[in-house]
């Protein structure tokens, strides 16, 4: 099935400033994997924290400084990022635009906790 992006909503999360969510393909129309689409706003964040399951990222826009487990990496345009369950991350946008990538998980249920640094 195919449907442009302009399709779904973007909604706001609440966690961090200036996040926002685009579920592109959801857990109720694919059995093993759900899509969305994440912008950072420029001088936005999404702070430290959980997931109970793995992200597979591919970054279509933008830099962005993110830790992971600690260690701290520059994301830019075209990098993937792989973070595995469980481990600590944290975004912070780069520059003069938006950050926006596309996330993979499985369709489990995804437990997130906000972790202090």
């Amino acid at each position: 099935m195919i449907k442009s992006i302009n399709e779904f909503k973007e909604q706001k999360v609440d966690a961090g400033k200036g996040v926002s969510i685009q579920v592109l393909i959801s857990s109720d129309e694919a059995p093993h994997f759900a899509m969305r689409k994440f912008r950072i706003k420029k001088g936005g964040f999404m702070p430290y924290h959980t997931n109970s399951v793995e992200h597979e990222q591919y970054v279509l826009k933008g830099k962005a400084k993110v830790i992971i487990d600690k260690k701290e990496f520059i994301a830019k345009k075209d990098d993937r990022l792989f973070i595995p369950a469980g481990v600590p991350h944290s975004y912070k946008t780069i520059g003069d635009e938006d950050y926006e990538f596309l996330c993979l998980v499985p369709n489990k249920e995804d437990k997130i906790e906000i972790v202090k640094e």
